[in-house]
């Protein structure tokens, strides 16, 4: 079975049994064993995967790591985990120590949902402070997933993940800075952006005004580079109404109003076809625009809606069918990026059709 299918199924699992779990040990046992066992070792035999590993370090004796995941008598992984409501970051002082003595080269801080991954990059045998791979179950990235597979005990491969980690650290410390640039762009990204086009000394005054400018052209630049791309993988301007994805209901053709899909519109979709894709295959997610609203389908089959979205007047609404297809519930959307705190709804949805 595809392993982003298995993590999947373990996140259901996570969802389905959190509040029964109240201690470290019960989160070790529900979440983080299924997580090593998805990787492909025997959780059972103990020559393998083995629980309370002593780690002493200096004088202080009987020091233990939860897990230690051997490969060819090597220890290769340990894992230290903490209870599922606790901050999967707080804790790696602690798993610092247990690295320097453990003779693995990577190191897991687990709360069952959430899994940091470490290794030595920047000092042999010290741990990093910051993780290289984030494994996020209620954000499952097909990238971080790639980079999971060689920790499988089929895939292992330790120059190959170090190769990755690097990278991915690296990508990511770059991609941080970034962010900031775009929320807030420094005077080096201003200088070297408009010194190309700009041959006035930058005052003061000046440097202030760009700076506000520079922030608006990066924020349309990456608006319009998704929209962009949004509008290709709908193929809404290439392929004709026949054969289009998003279908349009049929209208009266004396009739002034025309059906016009959005790029809100679009974002939405895709939003919430990132959720459904938790559950179901996507080529089962299909959107259908009307004159009063777009809505999201089930198979595309009219009598199975899983949302609609209300984007045509000043205040903007999705409306959800948790409870069936003739009771919508409707609620005002402040901003797009709250569409994400329906995903109990669209998956119950799912479950009820």
């Amino acid at each position: 079975m595809d392993l982003k299918i298995k993590l999947a199924q373990l996140h259901q699992r996570v969802v389905g049994l959190k509040d029964q779990i109240t201690t470290e040990e019960a989160t070790k046992n529900a979440f983080v064993m299924p997580f090593i066992q998805i990787l492909g070792y025997d959780i059972f035999n103990p020559t393998e995967v083995i629980p309370e590993h002593i780690c002493d370090i200096g004088t202080k004796k009987g020091e233990k790591v939860d897990y230690v995941i051997r490969r060819n008598n090597e220890p290769i992984l340990i894992f230290e985990c903490k209870h599922w409501k606790e901050n999967a970051d707080a804790h790696n002082s602690q798993l610092h120590r247990y690295y320097h003595v453990s003779k693995a080269r990577f190191g897991v801080l687990t709360n069952g949902t959430i899994y940091n991954f470490y290794a030595d990059l920047e000092k042999p045998n010290i741990m990093d402070e910051k993780p290289f791979l984030t494994i996020d179950l209620e954000d499952l990235k097909d990238n971080a997933i790639k980079i999971l597979e060689s920790f499988t005990k089929n895939e292992y491969n330790l120059e190959t993940i170090l190769d990755s980690a690097e990278g991915l650290k690296y990508i990511k410390a770059i991609r941080k800075e970034f962010e900031k640039e775009i929320e807030q762009p420094s005077d080096e990204l201003i200088k070297l952006l408009v010194n190309r086009f700009f041959d006035k000394p930058l005052i003061a005054s000046r440097m202030a005004t760009f700076k506000e400018y520079t922030k608006k052209a990066l924020t349309i630049s990456i608006n319009e580079s998704i929209s962009d791309r949004l509008k290709s993988a709908l193929h809404i301007n290439e392929l004709p109404v026949s054969s289009s994805e998003i279908k349009a209901s049929p209208i009266d053709e004396n009739s002034d109003s025309k059906i016009n899909t959005t790029e809100e519109e679009l974002e939405a979709f895709q939003i919430v076809k990132a959720i459904l894709r938790e559950k179901i295959p996507v080529n089962r997610i299909a959107p259908r625009d009307t004159q009063s609203y777009f809505g999201v389908l089930l198979d595309d089959n009219n009598r199975k809606p899983i949302c609609r979205f209300h984007f045509n007047t000043a205040n903007k609404y999705i409306e959800v069918f948790p409870n069936g297809k003739d009771a919508g519930e409707k609620t005002q959307l402040n901003s797009l990026d709250e569409i994400y705190e329906f995903r109990g709804q669209l998956h119950k949805t799912l479950e009820n059709y």
